[in-house]
C-alpha cells in the first residue's frame, strides 16, 4: 500500500508526509493504533518511501512510494535487506535483548542499496526490561541514514525511557470502524444475544460458548495458515535437528498470530461494549464506533451509564489477564460473568 490509500488515517499520515516534505523526518517513531496489522504496513510504507526507486515526490522530495518498483516489492514480502524487523516469538511472547541487540548491530550496517536502514519493533510492549534498556543506545545514537520504528496497540504498557526517545503518532481514529465481512456477522450475532434477557446464568455461558468457538475457528485458521509457510512443508527430507528448530518457530509463530488475532476480537468487544455505554449516555449516534451493528442500544436500556462503564473495566482487566499466564477459557468466563448486560 502507498501513503494515499490511507484515506482512515490521514492525519498521522499527513504529519509523516509534510516531515518528509520538509526534510525533518525524525530518527525513531512510535505508531500507536487499533490494529498491529494496521501498523506494521504503515511502517513498511514508510520503509518502502524511503526506499523507492520511483517515488512520488512534493518539490523534489520523496513523500510516497510507488509502491510497484522491485524495493517496494521486496520490503512488501519482508526481503529487502535493509529492512530489519523483531517480533515476539518465542513461548513467552517476549521480544528477548538478543533479539534487540541483533537489531542494534544491523541497522549499524551500511545500507546496502543506498537507501535507508529501517528497523521496526512490532509489538514493543513485549520488550522485557532488559531487551528495551539494550535498545537504548541504538534509539540515542542512532547511525545515519536510518529509521527506527516501534508499533504498539498499548503505549501504556512501554518503558517511559523508550517513550521519551521516540516521535509518537498516533493512527487510532475515533471514527466509525470499518469491519470486515466475518468480524461484521460475527459481532451482530454476538450483539443480537445479548441484547436477549441475561439474567440466567445459561443466557451469559452461552456468550462465552460463542466467543470461544470463534476463538477456536480463528486458532485452527492460523495453524492451517502457518502451516502451510513453514519450511516443514517444502523440505520433508531435512536433518533432524533443523526440522526441531522450525517446528519449534512454527509453534512460536502460530501462538504470536493466534493471540495478535485474539487482540483484534477482544478489541472489537471493547468497541461493542463502548458504544453500549454512550447509547445509555443518549450521547448521539455520531459517535458510536459501530453504528451498523444492532442490539448495543437494547443492552444499554437494561443497564446505567455506571455499569455500562463498568463493562470497559472489566474487559480491560480480562486483556491484561491474558498478558499473563492464565488460562484463556477461565479469564475469559470471569470476564463475561463479571459483565452487567
Amino acid at each position: 500500500m502507498a501513503f494515499t490509500q490511507f484515506s482512515d488515517q490521514s492525519q498521522g499520515v499527513q504529519l509523516l508526509q509534510r516531515s518528509l516534505a520538509r526534510g525533518r523526518l525524525g530518527h525513531a517513531y512510535l505508531f500507536s493504533g487499533h490494529q498491529l496489522e494496521t501498523l506494521e504496513t504503515l511502517a513498511r510504507t514508510l520503509a518502502k518511501t524511503l526506499n523507492c526507486q520511483h517515488p512520488v515526490q512534493t518539490a523534489g522530495v520523496a513523500t510516497d512510494c510507488c509502491d510497484a518498483c522491485p524495493n517496494c516489492q521486496k520490503i512488501d514480502n519482508d526481503a529487502h535487506a535493509d529492512i530489519h524487523w523483531a517480533r515476539a516469538e518465542s513461548k513467552s511472547r517476549i521480544i528477548s535483548v538478543d533479539q534487540t541487540r541483533e537489531l542494534s548491530r544491523e541497522i549499524q550496517l551500511k545500507p546496502t542499496a543506498g537507501g535507508y536502514k529501517i528497523a521496526i519493533i512490532a509489538g514493543a510492549d513485549r520488550l522485557n526490561a532488559q531487551a528495551a534498556n539494550a535498545f537504548l543506545k541504538t534509539l540515542e545514537e542512532p547511525p545515519p541514514k536510518s529509521v527506527l520504528i516501534l508499533l504498539t496497540t498499548e503505549p501504556s504498557r512501554i518503558l517511559e525511557t523508550i517513550l521519551s526517545r521516540c516521535l509518537r503518532l498516533n493512527f487510532s481514529a475515533e471514527s466509525a470502524r470499518q469491519l470486515s465481512t466475518e468480524q461484521a456477522i460475527w459481532l451482530q450475532q454476538f450483539s443480537s444475544a445479548a441484547a436477549g434477557e441475561q439474567k440466567s446464568l445459561f443466557g451469559r455461558y452461552r456468550l462465552l460458548d460463542a466467543l470461544l468457538q470463534h476463538l477456536t475457528a480463528l486458532r485452527a485458521r492460523v495453524e492451517e495458515t502457518l502451516s502451510a509457510r513453514s519450511p516443514l512443508e517444502k523440505y520433508s527430507d531435512a536433518e533432524k535437528d533443523l526440522r526441531e528448530k522450525w517446528e519449534e518457530e512454527l509453534k512460536a509463530g502460530i501462538e504470536a498470530e493466534y493471540r495478535r488475532q485474539r487482540a483484534e476480537v477482544l478489541l472489537l468487544l471493547q468497541w461493542w461494549l463502548r458504544d453500549v455505554w454512550f447509547w445509555t449516555l443518549a450521547a448521539g449516534e455520531e459517535l458510536l464506533h459501530l453504528p451498523q451493528i444492532a442490539g448495543a442500544d437494547e443492552v444499554a436500556k437494561r443497564i446505567s451509564p455506571r455499569q455500562a462503564e463498568a463493562n470497559l473495566s472489566v474487559l480491560e482487566q480480562t486483556q491484561r489477564l491474558l498478558h499473563s499466564n492464565v488460562q484463556e477459557a477461565l479469564a475469559l468466563e470471569v470476564g463475561l460473568l463479571k459483565l452487567q448486560l
